[in-house]
């Protein structure tokens, strides 16, 4: 593979600007090498030209003589590269070329000039971030200050044991305690500053022991004895800390929620519980392996980038025929992003200090977490797709020749009962679309280098592939058609059956089988995916009272584009319902039914007015409440045009039209505005925006009108054209097809706009938040 593919495989995919432009200098060295082609001399003259080193004096194989004559021939050099500091730390590099270039002079400055732009931007860029790093590393340091003190407060330790162990440091003698210095575990240290980030390392009491990895209890118990390190700063009690912090609460659950609401002081100070002890815990492992991630992430983004100097100031030399490599990459190795050694002292203090206090010191679990593993593609999974993927098609084939030839359709007693098991079974069409929707985004996100696993937050190595959506679609789809053609087949031939009445029961069974294989407790079927979607599923149902996420309002969007799916779930209570109760009336002749058939509708809308409620008040963004009136306005027109669908009545059409109308216009306009972020004044691309994922503009220009046009198939249902072929619930099907296929579309270009503005802030991690936070870093932020 050639190395501008690999490095752009190697990205973080939100600094992709961040990074060499390889390609741009390579395009400039393409130039140089066309110029150089045509102005190369008769074949018989490049020969001889080959030939002439081969006459030069030998210059040995002595290693030692070679060096020395390469660093004293100054005649040789061909750049100069001058460092001039804009402040105390920071240095812009600047080439001057030597010797004067012979072909294609004005392309070689041009080379060294974008060259110097790209060294200073990326050690800019990476200088910026190590600082960053840093910061945050002081503050993890603070917040390991006061777990530790918590963990002593909350889990005591055992009083006997201190007295032992200071027992023993008393008889070590003070002559070996000169020669023991106290252990102190440094999370951070910049050789260039004065400052040091430090997180203390607690060991056992005995002085002769201070170098030893130790456990979490004992680090609690030699805390406690008080044989820390000699510093005045730490002679003082640990528990000192505690009375400068308290325990934040991040609304994340339901009960701190309700607290906030009502104002509960239990949340302000430290309670000092082993519920809160363990919920720091929790949250601070969450923040030291982001931390990891982040740190070996920089550690590669320095390591792809000096790869890339070496790379094409070898293909610079290659075709220009000038020794320039060695005197550059000097510079390049004595800038700060090749001579800082910060991030990978940091990583190997981060590294230990998880273990320690996180994974027990046990290293093969604890490095699971920091490092996951990617997910490998299997080859089974490829094979199955296509297996189930034929089944498929087959068992649907089947399925439309049974119709065909007992005339199903035909006799009325059959026609009533396909118009009851129609909705039974369409809500696993409804599924199996939108998943195969979600496969076919999967595969142009990757395509268009979109990093979905970072913003829906999956752990790493358990997001689903296309092929892996692809399978779970195409296995339901066998599922859903066997058992559909099994039903079929045994109500058309088995009509005197003893089993007539246990016939009806299939589709619920295939219900239960579904539900039990989604919710199932064991490691099978993609696990961590099913139980990541049950949560967005319970966060969604308490909108309110969990603190929104990027996949909780995604999946709450999707939902406004399953309404049919969820009235299929109602029809599947109110069928089984009147067969437990032994009724044989229609759902839809029921007023209780029809209630509820315009509460399943508003459902999600309301869940995403919910939705955007909690993020106005956390985030006082007035932007949340324009979203949440556009819902607002759906609900509206949703609860209008269903009354409209049931009395059909004039005065109903009118309103059902008009608030329609209104609903399509605000919603249309939100999609391309502002979820896909086009249309925008001054862009460089007509009526789009500046950056674009798709390369071909026409792409966007698409599925803006087809935006619009499938938002007006709405109107159908309002208007009722005259479709001779098209009946009932066929129409409402076709519909809330389209629906679905419109949220597939929707779905790819809200995601990418996402990633765009991740992109234009470098936004590569999320943001954790901590545990603990201190009095007097409030009291600074209130004065600021």
């Amino acid at each position: 593979m050639k190395f501008g593919k690999e490095l752009k495989q190697e990205k973080v995919p939100e600094w992709t600007e961040a990074y060499m432009d390889y390609n741009g200098l390579k395009r400039i060295l393409q130039e140089i090498q066309q110029f150089k082609q045509h102005e190369r001399p008769p074949s018989p003259l490049r020969t001889s030209q080959k030939r002439l080193p081969l006459y030069r004096p030998f210059s040995g194989v002595d290693v030692r003589a070679s060096f020395e004559e390469s660093t004293s021939d100054v005649e040789d050099r061909v750049i100069a590269v001058e460092t001039v500091k804009e402040d105390d730390t920071r240095e812009v590099y600047s080439t001057n070329i030597l010797m004067s270039p012979k072909g294609g002079g004005q392309s070689e400055i041009t080379f060294f000039q974008k060259l110097d732009e790209e060294l200073n931007k990326v050690n800019t860029f990476y200088r910026d971030k190590v600082e960053e790093v840093i910061e945050e590393a002081a503050s993890l340091n603070k917040q390991m200050k006061a777990l530790i003190a918590l963990q002593i407060k909350v889990e005591p330790p055992d009083i006997d044991e201190c007295h032992i162990q200071r027992n023993r440091s008393m008889d070590s003698g003070s002559e070996s305690s000169k020669f023991t210095s106290p252990s102190r575990f440094y999370i951070a240290e910049d050789r260039h500053m004065d400052s040091k980030f430090d997180v203390d390392r607690i060991n056992h009491c005995g002085p002769g022991e201070s170098g030893s990895p130790v456990n979490r209890g004992a680090s609690i118990n030699s805390a406690a004895c008080g044989n820390g390190p000699s510093s005045d700063k730490y002679k003082s009690d640990p528990l000192d800390v505690l009375d400068h912090v308290k325990i934040n609460n991040t609304l994340e659950s339901p009960m701190s929620t309700i607290r906030s609401v009502l104002n509960d002081s239990k949340d302000k100070d430290l309670s000092f519980t082993k519920e809160e002890l363990k919920e720091a815990e929790g949250r601070l492992k969450v923040a030291f392996i982001e931390f990891y991630r982040k740190l070996h992430l920089l550690k590669h983004y320095s390591y792809v980038n000096l790869l890339a100097f070496s790379k094409i100031m070898k293909k610079y030399e290659k075709i220009a025929l000038r020794r320039a490599a060695r005197s550059y990459m000097k510079i390049v190795d004595e800038s700060y992003i090749g001579s800082s050694d910060e991030v990978t002292l940091l990583l190997d203090r981060v590294e230990g200090t998880f273990l320690k206090y996180f994974a027990n010191s046990n290293r093969r679990e604890g490095m699971k977490l920091l490092r996951p593993k990617r997910k490998r593609e299997k080859h089974r999974i490829t094979f199955f797709s296509g297996f189930f993927s034929g089944c498929s098609i087959a068992l649907l084939i089947a399925v439309v020749l049974l119709i065909q030839a007992r005339r199903v359709m035909a006799k009325e007693e059959h026609t009533m009962y396909m118009e009851n098991v129609f909705p039974l079974y369409s809500l696993y069409a409804y599924i199996i679309l939108h998943m195969l929707l979600y496969a076919a985004n999967i595969y142009f996100w990757k395509r268009c280098r979109i990093n979905y696993p970072f913003i829906f937050g999956f752990k790493q190595g358990t997001e689903l592939s296309y092929q892996d959506v692809f399978l779970i679609s195409t296995g339901l789809a066998v599922l859903a058609l066997a058992t559909f053609l099994v039903h079929l087949h045994m109500k058309v031939d088995s009509v005197n059956s003893v089993y007539k009445n246990y016939i009806e029961l299939v589709p619920l069974g295939l219900l239960i089988v579904v539900l039990a294989i989604f919710s199932c407790p064991f490691n099978i079927f993609y696990k961590s995916s099913r139980f990541f979607l049950i949560r967005c599923v319970l966060r969604c149902i308490c909108a309110p009272l969990y603190k929104v996420s990027l996949a909780d309002f995604f999946l709450a969007d999707q939902l406004t584009s399953q309404v049919q799916a969820l009235r299929c779930i109602e029809f599947y209570i109110c069928y089984y319902g009147m067969r437990w109760y032994q009724k044989e009336e229609k759902c839809h002749s029921l007023d209780l039914y029809n209630f509820f058939y315009i509460i399943v509708a508003v459902i999600p809308f309301w869940i995403r007015f919910l939705q955007c409620v909690r993020r106005l008040f956390e985030e006082k963004d007035w932007m949340h409440l324009c979203n949440g009136s556009r819902y607002f306005l759906t609900i509206i027109a949703v609860v209008v045009r269903t009354v409209f669908e049931l009395k059909m009545d004039r005065t109903w059409k009118v309103l059902a039209l008009v608030s329609s109308v209104a609903a399509i216009l605000f919603n249309t306009y939100w999609d391309i505005v502002v979820d896909w972020g086009l249309l925008q004044r001054n862009s460089k691309n007509l009526f789009l925006r500046d950056k674009l994922a798709v390369s071909r503009r026409s792409v966007y220009f698409v599925v803006m009108v087809l935006d619009v046009i499938l938002r007006l198939t709405w109107l159908q249902l309002v208007l009722k054209f005259n479709l001779r072929s098209l009946k009932g619930t066929a129409i409402s099907s076709l519909f809330s097809c389209l629906e679905i296929f419109r949220r597939g579309v929707w779905m790819f270009f809200r995601l990418e706009n996402e990633h765009l503005n991740n992109v234009g802030k470098y936004r590569a991690f999320k943001s954790v938040p901590l545990p603990f936070s201190y009095y007097e870093e409030d009291d600074d932020n209130k004065d600021d």
